[in-house]
């Protein structure tokens, strides 16, 4: 606003003289402005000219806490000028403040219904000012835990929908009364007329400029006279109002601002610019400079747009820019933070991007407008709601979306919807690219993770699989009677399989589909989510006095340290063995080389089948004998995914019954994965027989198989999910319907981790996963911790020196005597004889072990906390491969400090595919300048250090604050470095002036120019032969500019770019020769 003041008063003394501007206000500071604004007139000057209108509102009376004794009795502690902050004791005065106003509307009316007792039909609204979001939380959940006081709260913030916000102007139900509980955007921007009563906090958040980083941060700070003055105005529109400042008098007096410090001097404009020596050529707009200077959106997104234009995803990264330049369009409703949020994932799909979410559900709109289903504006609504999206917002990204096409058309840069026919990959490689655009736009917005600790983990989930169970802690005693309780809790997550009740831990997990690969499931991220929302997990729980009293005089007592596992698919309540999770796995297993039958491939190195040797050929025989023997009954409930059931399969013109696992119901038809074989077929919903539960108990013969010790290649993960296509259809070819030889090397989670052979001959058999490493599909890989601790259960099992193995399983007498005391306290809990429970226990967690925290890459922030905000995709991230030690890496694009400059908040990421050696490709890719860390033999690089470089004169770093030192997980070689710069100079030829500048390029050679980018692109980020992985080495001075040898450094330079004035965007780094 500061700044657009000034604009329009140096145009109205320039080129618009005759405009006429009006400043409109009740509290407007008039002399200020008139003077502000004056003209000059015959070598004087004219203030601005003022016009009052008469009118006169009612009055408004002002009360401070000294004046509310009666209200708060305890003493309050008093105000410090230096923390602004709210207590609880004042959350409680504003409270009780809400509960009085019934007395004072009373006595204003003097009305009393019959029996003496006040009655107020019309209770008039109340306007609270709290300074942000979370406090406007915590005060949402005082006013709604009060019983009987018929309020209706509504929060107005910037963030809320704008139907919410709408809500605020509604007429209240009657008898009740309307409280809004709002920041300053109800000081000006919007205006209640029905409000009596204002209770003002008189503190606010103000946008400033953190001296140590440069980053903005939204500070609380003390609103000034002049903003409360505003906020006392809300009141008194239609009646008599009531402003209460929840502050001393003496404090306003004396310690309240008289105005508030103007943007410009606590926002970025307030820092200096002066950094060393001035650059000659500064000022002078290069071809980058000139777009920039067009383009109705920050440096970075303009970045984005020309980095867009060069690797032929302008329109993605159009979008993007439009989206980030406005208010964001996916909402988070108040209280539906959890379904917004699993909403924007679903956008995403793979990707792990804000960007890409924006993006795809600007597309999606798009693609039904253009279809005419959104032709009346309330179809477009009513989607607008289904996908929480605000429809407002997302037209005005489709207007800035449209200038900013025209506007870049005037610079030869046109959208080109065209792509490539024969391309299967070709979807995949540009959701890579852009990401690789992302990184270079918001460079250095950079974070990795730290890695977690394996066996920690392993023991903290006892056992359990880690993608598909969360942690439960302060689960009261016989914490199994509670099952359902739990299980309605976590519905909205997905599906929940089994609890396990150990002490006072719950491991609640949830069903995985059979037929889908290895990931971190869904259900497991929005339980998080939850803990991240701050959900509260409350049961209705009886004390363990009032159970062990009333049940069996006390004997189920022993069961309060019983391991209970609450199985859900099998309906039982059981009593389990406390063991580690590989041993009763590992006994599974009667041999280590299988013969087996492949029947589903899920993904490559992924499979199901079953075994075919002769015992085990048996038992499906004698089972599918019985089920045949069986009167088929329809199923009694209604079929729904994780039910098990029998299933009809036609098998040579015979059709049999098999026990079956319900995946999904569409229609009338359902898809089933047949437990004992490991296939799949659709079916129809009345063909579906019930189980009888003695063919329960019988383990599923079906196994599932992870060809181990591999992981994709970088060329897989760019062109595919997880693998590419061409992977997938070669792995088919190499295993799908034939008959292998498996070696088990581990059991994890009822999965075999194996060495698959293509030949029932050990000798001359063919290792599958060395076919694919050969053909580029896959590299070698570590195994996971548990796998290995199987590894070497199953060796101690299998060695010859090992006679026997311990039982460790519990006696049978002392199972069944759990089991039954189990029965008898789930009985008396479901009939009520321990009646209505009367504790409340609150739950902490969900936990995951594997959740990832990040830190930044920049020398600035590399030692503050991190927070990604609880809107992004990335605000929850979940190891898949905590075996994988290589980075990983998060971009961000845009970054502010919390308060005490101690907390970064990241907005709008994007998390990089787990390449090895990436978050140094990007780096050394987009780095200004760059100089390569080297062995003290000098026979190879062993890291980086990014940044602008330093001046040679003084020898100090330009921007010490952004370098980032990595030090090198994979071996880059000379090659690597040339590649770079390779590249580096691809872009360049896209964005620069000249007679061979793009301004001049026909579309032919723009797109030839745009092929050949992407073509170096990929063949940096996925070489042929994957790099190989070494211990990371950090320099020994980090951060230190000038350490090489100038002997070996090889200057790059562009003949352009060597006259002196470089207008490229990228100049060539220098490299360093190695020793041979």
């Amino acid at each position: 606003m500061d700044f657009l003041l000034l604009v329009v008063r140096k145009l109205l003394r320039t080129n618009s003289r005759f405009v006429k501007v009006v400043l409109m206000s009740a509290t407007i500071s008039c002399k200020e402005f008139a003077d502000y604004f004056a003209v000059p007139v015959q070598n004087k000057v004219n203030p601005a000219c003022i016009f009052e209108v008469e009118g006169k509102p009612y009055a408004v009376e002002e009360y401070y806490l000294d004046d509310l004794e009666h209200v708060h009795h305890s003493r309050l502690s008093p105000h410090l000028l230096e923390e602004p902050v709210i207590t609880k004791d004042i959350y409680e005065v504003a409270v009780s403040l809400i509960q009085m106003f019934d007395d004072l509307d009373m006595k204003e009316s003097g009305t009393k219904t019959w029996s003496g007792t006040p009655f107020v039909s019309e209770r008039s609204s109340v306007l609270v000012f709290l300074p942000g979001l979370g406090e406007i939380n915590y005060m949402h959940e005082l006013l709604t835990n009060m019983v009987h006081k018929r309020l209706q709260v509504y929060p107005l913030h910037s963030s809320v929908t704008l139907e919410e916000q709408n809500n605020v102007f509604l007429s209240p139900v009657p008898g009740y009364r309307k409280v809004i509980l709002s920041t300053n955007i109800a000081e000006s921007s919007v205006t209640v007329p029905d409000v009596k009563y204002v209770i003002d906090f008189c503190l606010t958040r103000t946008l400033v400029c953190d001296e140590d980083t440069n980053y903005q941060s939204l500070r609380l700070s003390w609103a000034s006279k002049t903003s409360c003055d505003q906020r006392k105005g809300r009141a008194g529109r239609v009646s008599k109002g009531y402003c209460y400042r929840l502050i001393h008098k003496d404090f306003w007096d004396s310690s309240i601002p008289n105005h508030v410090i103007p943007e410009m001097l606590v926002g970025a404009l307030a820092v200096s610019g002066q950094r060393g020596d001035e650059n000659p050529y500064d000022g002078e707009l290069t071809f980058l400079g000139r777009v920039l200077a067009q383009l109705p959106v920050n440096q970075q997104l303009g970045k984005l747009i020309v980095l867009g234009h060069v690797f032929g995803c302008l329109d993605e990264c159009l979008i993007i820019a439009a989206s980030l330049s406005l208010k964001n369009f996916f909402v988070m409703p108040f209280r539906q933070h959890l379904d917004g949020y699993r909403n924007k994932v679903d956008f995403c799909g793979n990707s792990k991007s804000d960007c890409a979410a924006l993006v795809e559900a600007f597309r999606a709109w798009q693609t039904c407008r253009q279809r005419g289903e959104l032709r009346h504006p309330k179809d477009e609504l009513d989607w607008g709601r289904l996908n929480y999206i605000q429809i407002k917002r997302i037209r005005e990204v489709a207007e800035l979306y449209e200038e900013l096409k025209t506007r870049i058309s005037q610079f030869n840069m046109y959208v080109d919807s065209r792509r490539p026919v024969m391309d299967q990959e070709y979807t995949y490689k540009q959701r890579f690219i852009l990401q690789v655009v992302l990184a270079g736009a918001f460079y250095p917005n950079y974070f990795t993770f730290g890695h977690p600790d394996e066996e920690m983990a392993v023991r903290e989930l006892a056992g359990k699989d880690p993608k598909t169970t969360i942690v439960l802690k302060h689960v009261p005693p016989y914490g199994f009677l509670y099952y359902k309780q739990l299980q309605s809790l976590f519905r909205q997550c997905g599906q929940v399989r089994s609890i396990v009740f150990d002490g006072a831990k719950a491991f609640v997990e949830f069903s995985r589909n059979p037929t889908e690969r290895f990931k971190t499931l869904p259900a497991v991220y929005m339980a998080i989510k939850m803990s991240q929302l701050k959900v509260s997990l409350e049961l209705s729980v009886h004390s363990a006095e009032e159970i062990e009293g009333k049940v069996q005089g006390g004997a189920v007592s022993k069961l309060r340290n019983t391991r209970v596992n609450v199985d859900f698919q099998k309906q039982t309540v059981d009593p389990v063995q406390v063991s580690c999770n590989t041993l009763d796995r590992s006994q599974m297993i009667t041999d280590l080389f299988l013969t087996i039958d492949v029947t589903e491939v899920v993904e490559v190195g992924h499979f199901w089948g079953y075994r075919i040797d002769e015992k085990s050929s048996e038992i499906l025989k004698k089972l599918t004998a019985e089920i045949s023997r069986l009167k088929l009954v329809p199923l009694p409930v209604h079929p729904h995914p994780d039910l098990v059931c029998l299933a009809p399969f036609a098998d040579f013109d015979k059709e049999s019954y098999f026990r079956a696992q319900i995946l999904y119901v569409s229609g009338n038809s359902a898809e089933v994965f047949f437990v004992d074989y490991g296939n799949r077929a659709h079916v129809a919903l009345d063909v579906l027989m019930e189980i009888p539960c003695q063919f329960l108990e019988l383990p599923f013969q079906a196994l599932e198989f992870k060809i181990c010790k591999m992981r994709p290649s970088a060329r897989c993960l760019v062109c595919g999910e997880h693998w590419s296509g061409r992977a997938s259809r070669r792995f088919s070819s190499l295993v799908s319907g034939r008959a292998l030889l498996v070696k088990v090397f581990s059991v994890v989670h009822g999965v075999l981790h194996v060495d698959a052979y293509l030949s029932s001959a050990l000798q001359d058999a063919v290792n599958v996963r060395d076919v694919l490493v050969k053909e580029g599909y896959a590299e070698l890989a570590e195994e996971p911790y548990e796998s290995k601790q199987s590894h070497e259960v199953l060796k101690g099992l299998f060695s010859k020196s090992a006679e026997y193995v311990t039982d460790m399983s519990v006696p049978s007498t002392l199972r069944d005597d759990k089991k039954y005391l189990i029965r008898i306290l789930l009985e008396s809990f479901s009939s009520n004889k321990l009646g209505n429970p009367n504790c409340k226990a609150i739950l902490h967690g969900p936990f995951n072990p594997y959740e990832l925290r990040c830190h930044s890459l920049t020398r600035i922030s590399k030692f503050r906390r991190v927070r990604i905000e609880k809107e992004s995709i990335n605000s929850v991230i979940v190891s898949d491969s905590p075996e994988d030690v290589h980075q990983r890496m998060l971009v961000a694009a845009s970054l502010s400090v919390d308060a005490t400059g101690s907390t970064m908040l990241l907005r709008e990421t994007s998390l990089m595919p787990h390449i090895p050696g990436l978050p140094a490709l990007l780096s050394m890719l987009f780095a200004p300048v760059m100089e390569l860390r080297v062995d003290r033999d000098g026979k190879c690089y062993t890291g980086v250090l990014c940044g602008l470089g330093w001046n040679p004169t003084t020898g100090a770093p330009l921007l010490p604050e952004h370098d980032m030192e990595l030090a090198f997980d994979v071996q880059f070689s000379v090659e690597d470095a040339i590649e770079i710069n390779i590249l580096r100079a691809a872009i360049n030829k896209l964005v620069c002036d000249g007679p061979n500048g793009s301004m001049c390029l026909g579309p032919e050679r723009i797109t030839q120019l745009q092929d050949n980018a992407r073509q170096k692109l990929l063949g940096l980020f996925c070489p042929l032969k994957p790099r190989e992985k070494i211990v990371p080495k950090w320099h020994e001075k980090p951060y230190e500019w000038n350490q090489v040898d100038l002997k070996l450094v090889m200057e790059q330079a562009d003949r352009e770019s060597s006259r002196g004035k470089n207008t490229f965007l990228y100049q060539l780094h220098k490299l360093i020769v190695l020793s041979s």
